[in-house]
């Protein structure tokens, strides 16, 4: 199921360069808003529709996104650090060279997204929801993913490198240099047979085995 250790490709990091931003003094969010420069610092955007929104050179920090829509938002060259939220709406967004930093979240929906050039470091996230969602150079680290969904998803060349993955639902996915060596957790409910196109460690290989077996119709008796 793996591939042979050094063939798989690396992820390509962002490279977040900001410039001197400005204090975010507007109101609520607004469809189709036009965001360029701007710190927003501790804002409360808790059910806001910030729909088809675009965030350009952005640094977002503290902010709370309880059930705040951002369908088909876009971020682009920014860091989001210590995002705290239930239900935040991120169906079909575009992240592009972005930095996701320490979040709290759960019930993240991002779903039919695409994911480019995105670091998500530290923090937690349960129940997210990247089904159909296209991830490329794309890092997990040191974070703790509960029951992700990546159902019918594309990844390639996306990293784990010290994360916890618990109950991952992989089904119909589809793997391109996918690196699962340094998860320090992998858990996987659903969707084994398609870890083709991934790399695993022989260690993650025997906790599998008993899924490997299973999906393949082998019986373990003795």
């Amino acid at each position: 199921m793996a591939k042979k250790a050094g063939v798989v490709k690396g992820a390509r990091r962002p490279e977040v360069r900001l410039p001197v931003l400005e204090p975010y003094v507007g109101g609520e969010l607004e469809p189709d808003g036009d965001y360029d420069g701007l710190e927003f610092l501790e804002a409360d955007f808790a059910g806001q529709d910030g729909g088809g929104a675009r965030f350009m050179d952005c640094t977002l920090t503290g902010c709370a996104l309880d059930e705040t829509r951002l369908h088909h938002a876009r971020f682009l060259d920014s860091v989001l650090t210590a995002p705290r939220g239930v239900g935040t709406d991120l169906a079909e967004a575009t992240l592009r060279d972005v930095e996701l930093r320490d979040a709290r979240l759960g019930g993240t929906q991002l779903h039919g997204a695409v994911l480019e050039r995105v670091v998500i470091r530290g923090g937690k996230i349960d129940y997210l929801n990247l089904r159909a969602a296209r991830l490329r150079d794309v890092v997990f680290e040191n974070c703790v993913l509960v029951e992700p969904d990546f159902g019918g998803a594309r990844l390639e060349r996306v990293e784990f490198p010290g994360c916890v993955l618990k109950e991952a639902d992989l089904t119909s996915a589809t793997m391109t240099d996918v690196d699962l060596r340094d998860a320090a957790e992998l858990g996987i409910a659903r969707g084994v047979d398609r870890l083709s196109g991934a790399v695993i460690s022989s260690g993650q290989l025997v906790d599998l085995a008993w899924l490997l077996a299973g999906e393949l119709g082998i019986r373990v008796e003795g």
